[in-house]
């Protein structure tokens, strides 16, 4: 199985977002990649991270085809470096009035056996992360008079199954972040939404493909259960990122959409 890279998304040379800033998280790999591909192809100046300085540097010079990018390498539990990051994009691009809160890593524990320092490392990553983001973008798109933020959850936020402890419990806080930000923040025009991809081309899918043993197989039975009967690619879900970040969905907030071919309309059981 192949990924496929940000080429659906290109389309340089569009103003959509002409004299805009934004941060992507998490923008070395898979959705966040698709994500910067898909706001600098249409003129966003885009500071991403990552925590590797090779991956994001490498990202950094492809993505560099797109539009105005900019790599920095990040540590996005630690609240220093998000500022940091913050930080470099106002020196560097400007403020930022748009924040994709891409970053996050996979956890499968047992409750009993997690030991508080993995769950904390987990959560710093996959939940308090995104507030770290916020707590520094926001004071930037209140002076400029409104903003978008787009936080990426998961199917998990919505519907799991036995074995994704905690990482179900950490998405669904994503979209209960959503909700409450898109309430505080609202009357200084910043809205505040979620996507929650299901099945994606990614890295970490493919992992969890190679592990067993018949990587067809289970591909086959992955895609089975989706009404699409397919795995969706990156660009699909950087896609509904664009939108929920331009002004055609001027009157979207508080909303958490699910990019997942389908897969969570099947009833339970």
């Amino acid at each position: 199985m192949q990924v496929q890279n940000s080429e659906e998304v290109r389309e340089v040379g569009s103003s959509e977002f002409g004299g805009k800033v934004a941060i992507v998280t998490g923008g070395s790999r898979g959705i966040g990649h698709a994500i910067v591909a898909a706001l600098a192809s249409r003129g966003a100046a885009v500071m991403f991270c990552g925590r590797e300085q090779s991956a994001g540097e490498d990202a950094e010079r492809e993505l560099a085809s797109y539009g105005e990018v900019a790599f920095q390498a990040v540590d996005v539990g630690k609240e220093s470096d998000v500022a940091g990051l913050i930080d470099s994009c106002v020196s560097r691009f400007g403020s930022p009035t748009i924040l994709i809160n891409n970053a996050g890593v996979n956890a499968n524990f047992d409750a009993v056996k997690m030991t508080e320092a993995e769950w904390d490392r987990f959560f710093d990553v996959d939940l308090k992360a995104a507030w770290f983001g916020c707590k520094f973008v926001l004071p930037h798109m209140k002076a400029a008079g409104g903003g978008v933020i787009v936080n990426v959850s998961s199917l998990h936020g919505f519907v799991t199954r036995e074995g994704f402890f905690p990482y179900a419990a950490a998405k669904s806080g994503l979209v209960g972040l959503t909700r409450s930000l898109a309430l505080d923040y609202g009357s200084d025009k910043i809205r505040v939404n979620c996507v929650a991809p299901g099945f994606i081309n990614t890295r970490l899918v493919r992992e969890s493909i190679s592990l067993s043993g018949d990587e067809e197989a289970a591909e086959r039975q992955m895609s089975d259960g989706v009404a699409l009967q397919r795995i969706g690619e990156p660009h699909e879900v950087a896609s509904v990122v664009r939108f929920l970040a331009s002004d055609e969905a001027s009157y979207v907030t508080g909303a958490s959409i699910l990019v997942d071919g389908g897969l969570t309309a099947r009833r339970a059981g």
